[in-house]
């Protein structure tokens, strides 16, 4: 019998997919979140000239990039539980993973902004008298964090894009409420395009925020 698309079975589903595409961006958000205060600290610790915290930052970077996302999931879900005694909700370990696995990728990319800027803008932040933790915050992180808004963005969309993995621990997210319309209706084309469909509609939304917010910040740092 010859497939027949049926878009009034996409129509249907939209709704149904609700729920899960608000998880989606809660689990994004809370875990971009984190994940960018753990690539700050670390990615301070990559340029740190205290070697335990650098070979800390750097043990922490390599051992999260080194390691798939899916394998950290389980972990945290079904191997942490067993070590401490303590069982993680599925949407914790999710928010979790989230964090910290962008959180190495994010501080690679502070370590490399920050070393971006002219180490003229320090010497010359030390001159006027600014301590080397003044002229961090005032001189050097605006200058870097510009830099860093187009690779966090890049950063952003795999993470949103991620959360489907956590479908192996069964988080009720967008992925995870396709597989559940799909095992009643059976309809598996129209679903998946659907969720194809949505979260291409939030990576795009994303990126266009992105891109507004810094050509905001171009506009006022030219002035």
């Amino acid at each position: 019998m010859a497939f027949q698309f049926k878009p009034e079975v996409m129509l249907d589903t939209a709704p149904l997919l609700w729920d899960g595409i608000e998880l989606t961006i809660i689990i994004t958000v809370l875990g971009l979140v984190f994940g960018f205060i753990i690539g700050t600290l670390v990615g301070l610790g990559r340029i740190s000239r205290n070697r335990l915290c650098n070979a800390v930052a750097v043990s922490y970077v390599e051992a999260i990039r080194g390691t798939p996302l899916i394998v950290q999931v389980m972990f945290l879900y079904f191997g942490l539980p067993l070590v401490l005694g303590i069982r993680i909700p599925p949407v914790t370990a999710g928010v979790v993973a989230i964090a910290v696995n962008s959180g190495a990728y994010i501080a690679e990319i502070v370590r490399g902004s920050i070393q971006s800027i002219n180490t003229g803008q320090m010497e010359a932040g030390r001159s006027i008298g600014l301590t080397h933790l003044q002229t961090m915050l005032y001189i050097i992180w605006p200058q870097a964090f510009k830099r860093m808004i187009p690779p966090l963005g890049n950063q952003f969309i795999i993470s949103l894009k991620d959360t489907s993995l956590l479908v192996v621990i069964g988080v009720g997210e967008l992925t995870r409420q396709g597989q559940e319309i799909i095992a009643v209706n059976f309809r598996a084309f129209e679903v998946w395009l659907t969720v194809a469909i949505m979260y291409l509609c939030m990576t795009l939304t994303l990126s266009q925020v992105l891109r507004m917010y810094e050509r905001k910040l171009n506009a006022r740092t030219s002035r």
